[in-house]
């Protein structure tokens, strides 16, 4: 029977092209999956060439397919700094001076190491959150944005990253119409509902698709933590892509200390591809806060009743598997706003609300768990 320590066992003597150490001693070899005989994971290299890349490839596929794996699929990203400097490696070039962001603005940062960041000192008393899915059309976002209001409606001073950097959502979620500023070479992001917001979704015209590959998601990431004026936070939530992609895995090297919640809905087949999000958070030391399910039943307006449409205990099996817990169940619905409100937002919530009244109780919960830490 194949295993993830069968895989990492045929792959030792696989080595770096260009610096002849292994990648498992290197532990650069991530995310491997393993169903039946189809076996996926990520090769973390110095070198993404097209040749680097063909070598690499030949070497893996060729030592797998003789050992008996029948299906196989292998993706490639570039080692960070940090990751570089672990195994005694020097440092990229880093990025390219001339690289722009769709707003034209550089990606190129101030060059502070984000470890020098005063948001990044465990003194200032910031609790980072990451909110991950299993897949997309869950709701993540969704909950994101209202976990992140009913936290400043609790008086914390609460700052959101729309790190999902291909799906940014936030903005007109929250009902978010102008741009960030920037004074003083830094950024100042956009306040709404007392949360500070920053996206992708600032920079991109005409909602554009951004065609990136992963090493510049990194560079942008990063630059939402360095070269944005958050000021003092309690909380600082991100929204991160679904899955177990690039972005995920540089929020999991960038902030170590992040806590994280899973959103899933309760169908089981939801449940189950989330458990791959939870997965990777315990392997890499991230605390789970706990899983919250979205909607989890329709309440009908008129009567009460509720009507479990999606199924009925996906959450509460993904939290036992994840041996963490259920944090809420949100049901199905929209909020009821209206444009010709001052506050209008397509997402959020009014505070007066019953769906507003359970992100409030989450959030409370939420702001107690995190002072027993």
């Amino acid at each position: 029977m194949i295993t993830k320590e069968w895989v990492l066992a045929a792959l030792r003597p696989v080595a770096d092209p260009r610096f002849e150490q292994s990648l498992v001693e290197m532990q650069w070899i991530r995310d491997v999956m393993v169903k039946e005989n189809r076996i996926s994971l990520t090769v973390v290299t110095a070198d993404l060439s097209d040749d680097m890349k063909s070598r690499l490839d030949n070497e893996i596929k060729a030592r797998l397919t003789q050992a008996g794996a029948v299906e196989l699929h292998v993706r490639y990203r570039e080692a960070s700094d940090s990751e570089r400097e672990k195994v005694g490696l020097p440092p990229a070039n880093g990025a390219n001076d001339n690289e722009v962001g769709p707003g034209g603005g550089s990606l190129k940062g101030h060059g502070v190491g984000l470890e020098k960041l005063p948001l990044m000192d465990p003194a200032s008393g910031v609790t980072f959150i990451a909110v991950a899915s299993g897949k997309g059309g869950v709701g993540k976002s969704t909950i994101t944005a209202n976990l992140a209001v009913a936290l400043a409606r609790q008086g914390k001073r609460v700052g959101l990253i729309d790190a999902d950097i291909y799906g940014f959502s936030i903005p007109d979620m929250m009902g978010i119409e102008e741009a960030p500023q920037v004074e003083d070479g830094v950024i100042m992001p956009v306040e709404r509902f007392g949360v500070k917001v920053m996206s992708m979704g600032f920079f991109v015209r005409e909602n554009n698709p951004v065609i990136w590959r992963g090493p510049m998601l990194g560079r942008m990431l990063r630059q939402f933590l360095a070269d944005v004026n958050w000021g003092e936070l309690d909380f600082l939530l991100l929204d991160l892509p679904p899955g177990t992609g690039d972005v995920a895995l540089d929020v999991h090297q960038m902030l170590p200390q992040t806590k994280e919640i899973i959103v899933t809905t309760p169908h089981a087949t939801a449940a189950f591809v989330a458990a791959r999000a939870g997965a990777m958070a315990l392997q890499t030391d991230h605390e789970l806060l706990g899983v919250v399910e979205n909607m989890a039943y329709y309440e009908c307006s008129s009567c009460g009743e509720r009507d479990y449409i999606f199924g009925r205990g996906g959450g509460a099996r993904l939290a036992e598997t994840l041996h963490t817990e259920l944090l809420a169940q949100v049901p199905l619905g929209a909020p009821d706003n209206h444009l010709s409100e001052p506050d209008f937002s397509p997402s959020v919530y009014k505070a007066d609300t019953k769906t507003a009244a359970i992100f409030a109780e989450t959030a409370a919960h939420i702001i107690e768990k995190c002072k027993k830490d």
